[in-house]
């Protein structure tokens, strides 16, 4: 039976990466897991940036650092918390797939939960999914959750949820 240890929840504060940490959380309870919660910053690149606007990009860079460790943490305790182990990590990375299947593999994650926008057609295309190329490269399994999605996690007594 899978029995993950450690579970990551990555986010980029959507409704699907909400549900899909609303997901973990559930999974973390029902295991005893450890439940790590991740955000990527995208690092800006100096060749991204007009060195006329390099003295404000510090200061920026800084003041977009905080506001992320803030939603993050707002993020994860918005929840009842009770019954899970849980740690919150800030990233910042020029990919943020590549910057969840690092933790993954650093972290001896045993099972990524994110979310899924559903692009397709010119938009998957032009913008990718971060989802996708974690699922392609993962050194675990992974659970893609979409928004909405069907909420079955509520509709369930308390002690199927436990067992899951």
């Amino acid at each position: 039976m899978l029995a993950p240890m450690n579970i990551l929840a990555a986010t980029d504060f959507s409704p699907a990466s909400d549900t899909a940490l609303q997901y973990a959380r559930e999974l973390a309870r029902a295991f005893g897991s450890t439940l790590h919660v991740l955000h990527v910053i995208s690092e800006v690149t100096p060749e991204a940036v007009s060195p006329a606007y390099m003295p404000e990009t510090g200061n920026t860079y800084r003041a977009l650092q905080d506001a992320a460790r803030q939603q993050l943490h707002d993020a994860v305790t918005s929840h009842d918390l009770s019954n899970v182990a849980l740690t919150e990590h800030l990233m910042t990375s020029t990919s943020p797939a590549t910057a969840i299947l690092e933790f993954a593999r650093d972290h001896a994650i045993d099972l990524v939960v994110v979310g899924t926008h559903g692009r397709t057609g010119v938009a998957h295309f032009l913008l990718g999914s971060v989802a996708e190329k974690v699922v392609r490269s993962a050194p675990c399994p992974v659970l893609t959750v979409r928004h909405p999605e069907r909420e079955f996690l509520k509709n369930l007594p308390r002690e199927t949820t436990a067992r899951a």
